[in-house]
């Protein structure tokens, strides 16, 4: 027997005012320009159409529909197992950096190729890229350690003629490093972005993927899926966030010529203090901290600059 039909918010407040994703998904023009998508749409138990988000293949196919409906994205592809991430979470980070952009510029959101920014782990999907060109023309550099995700990301970018000669794609061979090795003298980014491994160990990441598994279907003894997919060098490093985003702020100080603000996501909000004492040991001239919602997902974007 069908459950009563669910009454939803017409609009998905928390996400960023100029979000193309603050409705909820209607599927037909989405099947109109994606027509695989048509296979994983289904009518849930509150007889809304819907698609099984614990479907790997499913998630893959709504977020090329997105990208291709919405970003101008004509062919997008990334390995198996590689991170398939939710597109209106990537969205939001780009339009909060615009928003920081303007800050700098009287106001006015700076658009067109000569803003250029840097990406750190771009990843096999190109995301932030694809977004960020497709809503504002930006030019971007996104730097990968992983040779793979390296293929595949550009890959993307020549398959679609709006990102060529707006997006590079660069190999860091030293893991230690995040800036050094990828910028190059007398080279300027307007803004840095980073989306940072969270988890310290495959076990932590596991176990986190475990708890959310729960928390969605109140099972406490089935398998959890890792539905966004993501590989070690995506989903964890040694040290995990704190370490990561602490060679970050380090670097930055080497750096702070070359790049206008730094800013990156922080998934865990008792990690704020250690990285504001950071800061101030490296004399960021000002920090800014921004909180972004979807959904029950809470996160934040922490964004600094030397002045």
């Amino acid at each position: 027997m069908e459950k009563q039909k669910k009454i939803h918010p017409k609009v998905k407040t928390k996400l960023h005012p100029r979000s193309k994703h603050r409705e909820r998904y209607v599927f037909e023009p989405l099947i109109e320009t994606c027509p695989e998508l048509a296979n994983f749409v289904l009518i849930n138990k509150y007889g809304d159409e819907s698609i099984n988000f614990f479907d790997p293949a499913a998630i893959k196919a709504l977020n090329k529909a997105l990208l291709m409906h919405y970003y101008k994205i004509e062919r997008w592809d990334f390995p198996e197992n590689y991170l398939c991430p939710p597109i209106p979470g990537r969205a939001d980070y780009i339009h909060y950096i615009a928003d920081l952009l303007a800050m700098s510029n009287d106001g006015e959101i700076p658009i067109g190729a000569n803003i250029k920014c840097l990406d750190i782990g771009v990843g096999a999907n190109c995301i932030y890229p694809i977004i960020g060109n497709a809503e504002y023309g930006w030019s971007f550099v996104g730097s990968e350690i992983d040779t793979f995700a390296i293929a595949a990301a550009k890959n993307n970018v020549s398959r679609n003629v709006n990102l060529q000669d707006k997006v590079e794609i660069r190999l860091q061979n030293d893991h230690k490093n995040i800036f050094k090795g990828i910028i190059k003298e007398n080279e300027y980014f307007d803004i840095v972005i980073c989306n940072p491994p969270f988890h310290a160990s495959a076990k932590a990441a596991l176990a986190a993927s475990a708890r959310k598994f729960k928390n969605l279907t109140g099972n406490k003894k089935g398998k959890p899926i890792l539905n966004f997919g993501g590989t070690h060098n995506e989903l964890w490093c040694e040290g995990g966030e704190p370490q990561f985003v602490s060679t970050m702020i380090s670097e930055s100080v080497l750096f702070k010529k070359s790049c206008g603000w730094f800013t990156t996501l922080i998934s865990q909000k008792s990690h704020l203090n250690k990285i504001y004492k950071l800061l101030e040991t490296a004399k960021a001239s000002e920090v800014q901290l921004v909180e972004m919602g979807q959904g029950n997902k809470q996160s934040r974007i922490v964004a600094w600059r030397f002045v």
